[in-house]
């Protein structure tokens, strides 16, 4: 850690190892002092947080930022999400700017690209997949209620666009509808953000005692 010498600012900053000793303070550019010697990164352990053998995989349907996607990536390595199915608009590990937030998870989590999600969509239901799309509306039910589902044949989560939602036609195809819901004013959640919380939950099913992982209140959450 380093601290600007100049007394009107004091940032404190981490630095990596690699970067030169006269580091200059990125706010006002002032010189800046080594305050903590070198540390190592905190890991946590890996885990397998999957307890009934349910594979769960996603289906991201026209997902239009990449910085999206990337962390959808990474997020799908932590949770043990096997693999992702990207269509329409949706980028893929081809663009160099989607390992800014996969940061290396588009070479770990297995994935594949369809341009018509409703094909997609259709193909896994046909191999014997549950499609479950985490969306809003009358027929959709809170996460936390679903996940007593959740043991059977694999599941394929269903994300839809930032904007519009989950095409219609899939929401067609799907056995479920489940969402996040929302304790404040807001009734979305930003895509990425919305996907991990589900993909998480989905991944860590309540114990014999019934305890759900999130409390029910508010209205439901769709991404926006």
């Amino acid at each position: 850690m380093r601290e600007c010498i100049n007394a009107s600012c004091r940032m404190r900053f981490p630095v990596i190892l690699q970067m030169p000793r006269d580091v200059k303070c990125p706010l006002c550019s002032s010189p800046t002092i080594a305050v903590i010697p070198p540390y190592e990164e905190h890991r946590v352990s890996g885990i397998d947080c999957r307890t009934d053998g349910t594979p769960l995989e996603a289906l991201l349907d026209n997902i239009r930022s990449i910085y999206n996607v990337g962390s959808m990536f990474r997020t799908s390595d932590g949770a043990g999400i096997s693999r992702l199915h990207l269509c329409g608009m949706t980028p893929t590990p081809g663009n160099p700017r989607l390992a800014k937030t996969a940061l290396g998870a588009q070479e770990t989590v297995a994935w594949t690209y369809e341009r018509n999600g409703l094909i997609a969509a259709r193909t896994l239901r046909e191999s014997g997949k549950r499609l479950w799309a985490l969306e809003g509306g009358a027929a959709s039910v809170p996460l936390h209620e679903a996940v007593q589902a959740i043991p059977g044949a694999p599941i394929v989560l269903v994300v839809g666009n930032e904007v519009s939602g989950v095409d219609p036609g899939i929401m067609e195809l799907c056995d479920r509808i489940v969402h996040i819901p929302m304790k404040g004013s807001k009734t979305s959640l930003n895509a990425a953000v919305a996907f991990g919380i589900a993909a998480f939950t989905l991944c860590s099913i309540p114990g014999a005692s019934g305890e759900s992982p999130i409390a029910s209140s508010g209205g439901p959450a769709s991404m926006r």
